[in-house]
């Protein structure tokens, strides 16, 4: 059975606190394991979430602060101890290319692991995998920083009952999802008779970064959107020179963009008390919205089905 959630490592931005590791978030999304901005205790955290390093596919990287790759020595060399079989593909901003080596090479080690760098030099997709596609967008920091997004193509979900009124099984169920239409017992069936539309999930990872058009981009109709509410909006002076976003225009971001579920993180450390950011983000937000705690799992909504999707002004409503 495929499983599609959020594992929280880490909460904290520049300085962790008692109750928040530094940054650290694995996406499990089916035969995927997507390890983003893993900073520095990552690779505890994860035996403390009872996640093994066999889960891991991509390591993806935002930037190159601390608190968002120093996790990434202790990561590659626990890949090459447990002697992971599958390659590890490793994505980040390509002008860190040299901070990537220091981090890949921080210690002598016997380096086992297939681990493929694939630097990412401009917006666009840059993976294409079986359930999904992979794209970046650079953010708005004050160095050089990518946003992820993961979308997984729309499709369409077979009705048990009008395959069954239509006669069709079997496989013939494979060639009429191949073909659109299909020859039987001397009638035409097509695809949409016996299906519905089954939009995509999809997936947004924005972390530090001002508001601007590319964080609008990931985040459209994301079902789930991570992102970074590093101040609250008394401090939004400080999150502009920063280069950061408070609660509220993270949650600005998912309103406007249709997103279903939103988690705030990258929490600073001059907040010990979460509620304000919950506060904050429900004055301009009406989905769901999770203030994310460390080492909790965060599952993806369950997918939005044909019967869910309201049809468009002036066409037919099924009777």
């Amino acid at each position: 059975m495929s499983v599609r959630e959020l594992i929280v490592l880490g909460t904290a931005s520049q300085v962790p606190t008692r109750q928040r590791n530094p940054n650290g978030y694995l996406l499990r999304w089916d035969t995927e394991g997507l390890l983003f901005d893993p900073g520095e205790g990552t690779q505890r955290q994860m035996v403390l979430a009872g996640v093994s390093s066999s889960a891991i596919t991509r390591i993806c990287l935002t930037h190159f602060h601390g608190d968002h790759c120093l996790g990434v020595p202790g990561i590659v060399q626990r890949l090459s101890l447990d002697q992971v079989a599958h390659p590890v593909h490793a994505h980040y901003p390509a002008s860190g290319r040299h901070y990537f080596e220091r981090l890949r090479h921080a210690s002598s080690f016997r380096d086992v692991a297939d681990l493929r760098e694939e630097p990412i030099e401009r917006d666009g997709v840059f993976a294409v995998g079986v359930a999904a596609t992979l794209e970046a967008r650079r953010l708005d920091h004050v160095i050089e920083s990518f946003g992820y997004r993961l979308v997984e193509p729309d499709g369409r979900r077979m009705l048990p009952e009008a395959l069954a009124r239509f006669g069709v099984a079997g496989p013939d169920i494979s060639r009429l999802q191949r073909a659109g239409v299909l020859e039987m017992n001397g009638r035409t069936v097509r695809l949409e008779q016996v299906s519905e539309p089954r939009p995509g999930q999809r997936f947004a990872f924005i972390m530090d970064t001002r508001l601007c058009d590319a964080a609008y981009a990931l985040a459209e109709r994301a079902d789930l959107l991570v992102i970074e509410s590093t101040f609250l909006d008394e401090d939004a002076a400080l999150a502009r020179d920063y280069g950061h976003l408070t609660a509220r225009q993270a949650a600005s971001v998912a309103a406007d963009c249709g997103v279903r579920r939103l988690v705030l993180t990258h929490f600073s450390q001059r907040y010990p008390d979460p509620a304000p950011f919950h506060q904050e983000a429900v004055a301009v937000f009406d989905g769901e919205i999770v203030v994310a705690r460390d080492l909790t799992r965060i599952p993806v909504p369950r997918r939005v089905t044909g019967s869910d999707i309201a049809p468009a002004a002036g066409a037919p409503v099924p009777g």
